[in-house]
């Protein structure tokens, strides 16, 4: 038993996806599998069904916890907040209540310069990273307060330092780190924290970044000090229970970059 135990988590972004050797490539099933661990109860979104529920399936399998998955897309031409809405509304009538909300879901055209970059492609990023990030805080916000929870947001060293071909990813991931920045003030007296991260793991998608874009990921992906990238579960959703924790609740509206040493910044 940990100490999530009874508590509910919701994740964004956390469909199950493989790297080629068959290995866990998603941060946000490295989360949830960090997460159900510690006995948590998971909701998880993301866009594709099938990933969700192979989601599902393994870690109410392994672990012995609950898991809802829910098909949400925040988009374009969607109503968001209503599909954000209609996603919490189903967190709380399945589990009463949410303790934490990590916000990792982020599509987006990477490779593509700015002279080149659709206003389709910057729209992709924005929605699917800062305005999902915006709909489930607001959303969460009153169930956070009674719970006096926290919440992660995803952001990137591609915003921290500018990378090639990624202009709307690493706007969206800079409009991220403003929104949680201002949350942890108007939100600390309500005993919510919330806190950015910016992990660089070895992923499905990085993997796919490599083969679609090879001159973009020579140009932006190096091998940490370290001399590894990171494990999904272990040393990125470890840190991200931690930040949820009591150990780390005075911690808010902070920046933490796990990324092996690459992450160096004044």
């Amino acid at each position: 038993m940990g100490y999530f135990t009874g508590k509910t988590i919701i994740i964004t972004g956390a469909g199950f996806a493989a790297l080629k050797d068959g290995s866990a490539g998603s941060i946000g099933f490295g989360i949830a599998t960090a997460f159900a661990k510690e006995g948590a109860n998971l909701a998880i979104t993301g866009r594709n069904v099938k990933k969700l529920e192979a989601a599902k399936e393994r870690l109410e399998g392994e672990f012995g916890i609950r898991v809802l998955p829910i098909q949400a897309d925040v988009n374009a031409q969607a109503d968001n907040q209503a599909v954000v809405q209609s996603a919490v509304d189903q967190v709380i009538a399945e589990f009463g209540r949410i303790d934490a909300l990590v916000n990792n879901a982020q599509a987006s055209a990477s490779g593509v310069t700015i002279a080149d970059h659709t206003t389709a492609q910057f729209d992709l990023a924005l929605y699917s990273g800062l305005y999902a990030a915006f709909y489930y805080m607001q959303a969460c916000y009153p169930h956070l307060k009674e719970t006096k929870g926290s919440v992660v947001n995803f952001a990137s060293g591609a915003g921290l330092f500018g990378n090639y071909g990624q202009c709307a990813y690493a706007a969206a991931k800079e409009g991220i780190r403003g929104l949680t920045r201002v949350a942890a003030t108007e939100w600390g007296p309500d005993g919510i924290n919330a806190n950015v991260v910016c992990p660089l793991a070895w992923t499905a998608a990085l993997e796919n970044f490599k083969e679609q874009y090879p001159e973009a990921y020579e140009a932006n992906v190096h091998m940490p000090p370290m001399g590894h990238y990171g494990n999904v579960e272990t040393e990125i959703g470890r840190a991200v229970v931690q930040l949820c924790g009591p150990d780390f609740k005075f911690m808010s509206g902070e920046t933490i970059t796990l990324e092996g040493g690459m992450g160096l910044r004044p």
